[in-house]
């Protein structure tokens, strides 16, 4: 079968434009819809992450997690200030691992220091019993 083409000229047939009311009243339809979409999600959103609860057994926590958000959000994260509180941070982190290891180092050097001194005295390993400690003075 072949099909016919359409009447008229030949141009292909629109459905009729909606007035102004008719659009306006979608958009107000659209817009109420989406509210609601959004009051629902923010309201699941705050049951899950238990904000009142949370609020009321950790005040000052949470006023300084609202702090930290907005100073994030309000563009403060690439600031000169953010940079130097990164350093102090990594800076701090860091001072453990530091001090371990300066403590580390200067119990090698006093050990040395003790088995050089041992060793200078002639006490050094003659003395030592069965456990490597060394033997106590009779008196």
């Amino acid at each position: 079968m072949e099909s016919q083409p359409p009447p008229g000229n030949g141009a292909k047939s629109h459905p009729p434009h909606p007035s102004v009311g008719e659009r306006v009243d979608h958009l107000g339809q659209s817009a109420e819809a989406f509210y609601s979409d959004a009051r629902g999600a923010v309201s699941d959103l705050g049951d899950l992450f238990d904000v009142k609860g949370r609020v009321n057994r950790h005040p000052y926590a949470m006023v300084a997690a609202a702090a930290g958000v907005g100073y994030v959000l309000g563009g403060g994260l690439f600031t000169p200030l953010t940079g130097r509180i990164l350093r102090l941070g990594v800076r701090l982190a860091a001072l453990p691992f530091v001090k371990d290891e300066l403590v580390s180092m200067a119990e090698q050097a006093v050990d040395a220091f003790v088995v050089g001194a041992k060793a200078a005295s002639g006490q050094g390993e003659a003395e030592a019993g069965a456990s490597g400690e060394p033997s106590k003075p009779v008196v």
